[in-house]
């Protein structure tokens, strides 16, 4: 025999869900506490762009082969031929990957942002965070914090190794950060410059032209100037080219004169600290 359901008691009632006292009646609250988002959110998720896709692998890992391979082929290259160095200090011979390994950070820089133009993400990111300049401040922290970290420790490795092959004066402390923090340092503010002048441009491949002649044109252009009238600009365009200010931290600069130990820091800085203030303004009145 079916016994009847049994109706529901007055008090197993289903409950009805929490309500904030605070909104309007007839309104649905959710029970998930809501805040607003700060920079450190914004900064989480910046993160999880730059290390999901694809042009971060590639170009930070051309960047360690470069800066491995070069400063080891180099320093092998001088242990066969049993040059003597001499004053030339060990850690210097680490230049060269270094310079070409510029290249892979600042086109890291530029992408960083000027991708999110060309593909139309910068609209959802806009929308996810509408302050721009919170939304800049997060790009630069993640993007600096990861090309000085990247930078720093390849260049101890490579630093250690080319001690090691080769027999020269064990460098002093002062060199030692100068050639792997210090050079760390200037990298990852010339990849931030990048990303300053990528926000402004809004083109990836503009910005990273851009860039790169930045970097190598005053050299190419200092090079080429015969005539005698022109030997002062010749010697500013050598003595504050960014690949003889990176020579400076390894104390391999090209020329005699011009900024020495820490001096091409504050430079870069300089300009980089106007170059980002050039950005925030564009981000800030054009739309996207």
């Amino acid at each position: 025999m079916t016994m009847p359901a049994t109706p529901p008691q007055a008090d197993q009632a289903p409950q009805e869900p929490q309500r904030d006292p605070e909104a309007p009646p007839g309104l649905y609250s959710s029970p998930i506490p809501v805040r607003t988002p700060g920079l450190g959110d914004a900064i989480a998720s910046e993160w999880t762009k730059i290390r999901s896709v694809r042009s971060t692998m590639w170009t930070l890992g051309v960047m360690i082969v470069l800066l491995l391979g070069i400063g080891l082929l180099t320093a092998f290259v001088v242990s066969l031929s049993e040059a003597p160095l001499d004053d030339t200090p060990v850690l210097s011979l680490g230049f060269f990957g270094v310079l070409l390994g510029s290249i892979c950070v600042i086109t890291l820089g530029v992408l960083t942002i000027a991708s999110e133009y060309s593909t139309g993400m910068i609209r959802t990111t806009l929308t996810a965070c509408p302050s721009r300049s919170r939304i800049l401040i997060a790009k630069a922290v993640v993007f600096f914090l990861l090309a000085f970290t990247i930078t720093t420790v390849t260049t101890g490795v490579v630093g250690v190794l080319q001690t090691a092959m080769l027999d020269g004066a064990t460098p002093g402390t002062g060199f030692w950060v100068r050639s792997t923090v210090g050079v760390g340092f200037y990298v990852a503010t010339l990849g931030l410059l990048s990303l300053a002048v990528g926000a402004i441009v809004r083109h990836s491949a503009g910005a990273i032209t851009i860039m790169i002649a930045v970097v190598l044109l005053p050299l190419v252009l200092a090079i080429f100037m015969f005539s005698p009238t022109l030997a002062g600009v010749q010697q500013a365009l050598f003595e504050y080219s960014i690949p003889n200010q990176i020579g400076s931290l390894y104390e391999a600069s090209v020329t005699t004169s011009g900024p020495t130990g820490w001096e091409p820091l504050w430079i870069i800085v300089g300009v980089t600290a106007v170059a980002m203030a050039g950005a925030f303004a564009s981000l800030d009145r054009r739309d996207v």
